[in-house]
């Protein structure tokens, strides 16, 4: 499943050499490194790699729950990063996240519809009054009874416990969403129910998500386009189905191959990648993914690779892709 992608005339989220560095004992370790991209309004794009990647620390970036250390975010005109703690306050309710462990994410102390109405006081765009009628809203949105809402979260599943992060999300009607692995905390017979109300709310609201996940399958069937990112760079990036039927980076033909197959036909060939990813307090010089790569050579250990356009909208970064379509972006 993909939808056609517009060109980016005005997209709602521009990111421009986002970087995030922490402080150790032995120096500044970068763990995302000056990434770039954009995301269409009403689009869903996917975020995806290994764990230790940067993908999670890219969300809280974006939303400030994590304090970038340089770079724009260009949200609906405005960076961002530049605001104060007060000016963000009001873009928060745009901004909103989907956290990955349903069971951590919910206050164990508060009835579900205090916690929703917490969530609804900020948004001020509806009377105290109101409240009540709202919480049985946003309940019924994602698929839930409104008598649930005097219960306790530990009386829900963890799927009942996601679908009420979401509809704590949808509370303050945003526009943009994060959702860091909304379902990799769940069965499997659960994650469809969850990505299918994901979906079906998106096209409700025409919401804006970035989807971070490490599973290619949720990806394809959810995402508009995907971001792939291996140690704090982004290696390739490009609409869904180019990087399904064509993807150009090692890296994201190695995942790829991984990822498991939904039919008894012809199966693809495993590629095995070697080793482990190293440290980010310690990155292979060159390309960063060069020390695992089947094909690398003495060149990548000296050469930076830019990210090149390899078709329409499809981007990635290797020495040895041919590029097309222009050159480096």
């Amino acid at each position: 499943m993909s939808r056609v992608i517009e060109p980016r005339v005005n997209p709602l989220l521009s990111v421009h050499n986002l970087a995030k560095s922490y402080s150790t004992s032995r120096g500044d370790v970068r763990i995302v490194r000056d990434i770039s991209f954009s995301i269409n309004r009403g689009s869903i794009v996917g975020l995806v790699g290994e764990s230790g990647c940067g993908k999670t620390t890219v969300g809280k970036c974006l939303l400030r729950l994590t304090e970038p250390s340089g770079g724009r975010a260009v949200f609906d005109g405005t960076d961002v990063f530049g605001l104060s703690h007060k000016e963000m306050q009001a873009y928060r309710k745009r901004m909103q996240i989907i956290f990955q462990d349903p069971y951590s994410s919910l206050n164990p102390s508060m009835r579900i519809t205090d916690i929703l109405k917490e969530a609804i006081s900020l948004e001020k765009g509806t009377a105290r009054k109101l409240y009540g009628a709202r919480v049985k809203e946003l309940l019924e949105q994602v698929g839930l009874p409104a008598e649930y809402g005097s219960r306790y979260p530990n009386e829900f599943s963890g799927g009942q416990r996601q679908r009420i992060g979401i509809a704590r999300a949808l509370a303050m009607r945003p526009e943009f969403i994060v959702a860091d692995e909304p379902v990799a905390a769940l069965d499997v017979s659960i994650q469809a129910q969850i990505l299918n109300l994901i979906l079906d709310l998106q096209a409700e609201f025409n919401l804006t998500i970035l989807f971070i996940s490490h599973d290619l399958s949720v990806v394809e069937y959810l995402c508009d386009e995907i971001i792939v990112m291996y140690l704090g760079h982004i290696v390739e990036m490009g609409p869904t189905k180019a990087i399904y039927e064509d993807p150009q980076h090692p890296y994201t033909r190695a995942l790829l191959s991984a990822s498991p197959q939904p039919s008894v036909g012809e199966r693809k060939e495993r590629i095995a990648i070697k080793g482990e990813i190293p440290s980010p307090d310690s990155p292979p010089s060159g390309c960063v993914f060069r020390t695992r790569c089947p094909h690398a050579t003495v060149e990548c250990a000296e050469l930076i690779p830019p990210l090149r356009r390899v078709g329409h909208q499809h981007v990635a970064a290797c020495i040895h892709i041919q590029a097309g379509e222009g050159d480096s972006c």
